[in-house]
């Protein structure tokens, strides 16, 4: 990748070196190195050293990470810092935004690390005092952040995914743990278990354990409303949004905010009503019948949908990606089964997998349930949920959210959940 910053010239590919461009050096690509000085580049860079060859002490670069919660926390906190009057950057899976224009559709959660520093040079141009961005296990272990200096590091939850990766839950742990080990100000979830972190300028929002910033109390009730607690101060916020998950996602949010700016408590909290969700993430499409989906692609954060809805007859279509961790499918199917009274077990992005066995591997998880369905194609599954649908139930379309394809070998093909429940339901038409 070849890119410019501060008026100079980097890559990591040896093919485009020139005498005007440094080769920046990585793990992955050293075996190049020769090639690269053969070419004549104009010098080799280390990737971790590639900070002192820019300047970027002008942005505050806040990182999170997590297995559930990212793209809604960066989101959060990319909206209440645009209401508070600054002027700041997203970069995610829902693509790369500076000051309420998305600048690039869809990525990689986290880019590769000239691809970082390309997106915070151009931030820095658009006069961004912050450049918020979403932090994968792919990217920390990777080091596709390396070099980078984080004003803030925010912790969100662990739980089980991309195993087919890192082999092991300890391994997956472990390595986004790792993000949390330097003296960096970090922002904490203290209700995970699992999390290990250096507590040198840690901060900690929780809703059951002692905290920074406390979750007090909370209710939903067309929306939510919560009470926070910082030391002897108490605040309150209110959200159009549903779901214990978006309790801690915005409360993240607030504390990060608040964390940076050291504006008034409140006057963060009163911002959060404006910020209405992330396309795809806990969206209704429909009132009535009340149909929502959701990207929860893991048993727990499938639980956490399921949870919000306990007070519901739940519909539930789903199914579980191909070439990605098999051990992850029954245990889907088991969470489904825990809180659903119809369940209809379909098609996901199959990849290269037969979307059969897929579905085998999830039923192996469904061993007791008076109502279950398997249907392979996505849009009838969706169409059958509905069909079920009364003034008691909802629909909860999950593992997709708003993806707008489905990958079957290595094609894209075009598939939305939410235009096929608004074309069945013919909203809008």
């Amino acid at each position: 990748m070849l890119v410019t910053i501060n008026n100079q010239n980097f890559t990591d590919n040896s093919n485009e070196v020139n005498d005007k461009t440094y080769f920046v050096l990585s793990s992955f690509n050293e075996k190049f190195q020769e090639d690269a000085l053969k070419k004549g580049c104009k010098g080799i860079i280390h990737s971790k050293d590639l900070l002192s060859y820019v300047d970027f002490t002008s942005i505050n670069i806040v990182g999170i990470t997590g297995t559930n919660g990212k793209t809604t926390t960066a989101a959060a906190i990319y909206s209440i810092l645009l209401d508070l009057g600054y002027k700041v950057a997203l970069q995610g899976t829902r693509g790369f935004f500076i000051n309420e224009e998305r600048v690039e559709e869809y990525s990689l959660t986290t880019p590769m690390q000239l691809g970082n520093f390309a997106h915070i040079e151009q931030a820095i141009k658009q006069g961004c005092q912050f450049f918020v961005m979403e932090v994968s296990s792919h990217a920390i272990e990777q080091q596709r952040i390396e070099g980078l200096s984080f004003a803030l590091k925010i912790h969100t939850n662990i739980t089980r995914d991309h195993l087919d990766y890192h082999k092991t839950l300890e391994e997956y742990i472990r390595v986004k743990n790792s993000f949390f080990s330097d003296s960096r100000p970090k922002l904490i979830n203290k209700d995970d278990k699992v999390v290990k972190y250096n507590i040198q300028n840690g901060f900690a929002y929780s809703l059951d354990e002692p905290s920074t910033y406390k979750v007090q109390a909370y209710s939903f009730k067309n929306g939510m409303q919560v009470m926070l607690q910082h030391f002897d101060q108490t605040v309150h916020f209110e959200s159009s949004m549903m779901g214990i998950f978006n309790v801690y996602n915005l409360t993240a949010a607030v504390a990060a905010v608040h964390i940076m700016t050291k504006r008034a408590l409140q006057e963060i909290c009163d911002t959060v009503e404006n910020f209405a969700g992330v396309s795809g993430r806990m969206q209704t499409i429909s009132e009535n019948p009340l149909v929502i989906i959701d990207f929860a692609h893991t048993p727990d954060g499938m639980k956490k949908v399921l949870e919000s809805f306990a007070h519901k007859e739940i519909i539930c279509v789903f199914g579980a990606g191909g070439n990605r961790d098999k051990e992850k499918r029954p245990l889907m199917g088991q969470m489904v089964q825990q809180y659903s009274k119809h369940i209809i077990v379909t098609s996901d992005n199959p990849r290269f997998e037969d979307p059969d066995l897929i579905i085998e591997d999830i039923l192996q998880g469904i061993t007791r349930h008076e109502s279950v369905q398997v249907e392979i194609n996505r849009k009838e599954a969706i169409k059958k949920a509905i069909a079920l649908s009364n003034d008691k139930s909802v629909v909860l379309v999950l593992g997709k959210g708003d993806e707008a394809y489905q990958i079957i070998y290595d094609q894209k093909m075009p598939f939305s959940d939410k235009e096929v429940i608004e074309s069945l339901l013919k909203i809008g038409s």
